[in-house]
């Protein structure tokens, strides 16, 4: 037997506001069992004697430690500046404010 009818189908067509034709019910509804028949067999493989896991291998934390360092310089940064202006980096004006 079938796990989802062609009238169960088109309860979830209206519910969701989708138009379907009768082909297209047929059709859904046979992806739908196909669905549901492989969902209900996962739980027929899963074991008692198995305990749930959120991820199937132990996890290790891989970040660096948090150590401050000096960044650069001023001089060191506006070396590399296409343009400097005030000590500052000189950039084109993008707002036509004042």
């Amino acid at each position: 037997m079938a796990a989802i009818s062609k009238d169960e189908v088109a309860h979830l067509a209206r519910l969701a506001r989708l138009r379907l034709r009768d082909d297209e019910l047929d059709h859904y509804a046979q992806q739908l069992d196909v669905i549901l028949t492989s969902v209900a067999s996962v739980g027929e493989v899963a074991a008692d004697d198995i305990q749930p896991t959120s991820h199937p291998l132990p996890l290790v934390n891989v970040t660096r430690p948090d150590i401050a360092k000096l960044g650069l310089s001023r001089d060191e940064a506006l070396a590399a500046a296409p343009a400097i202006e005030d000590d500052r980096f000189r950039v084109p004006r993008i707002l036509d404010e004042e």
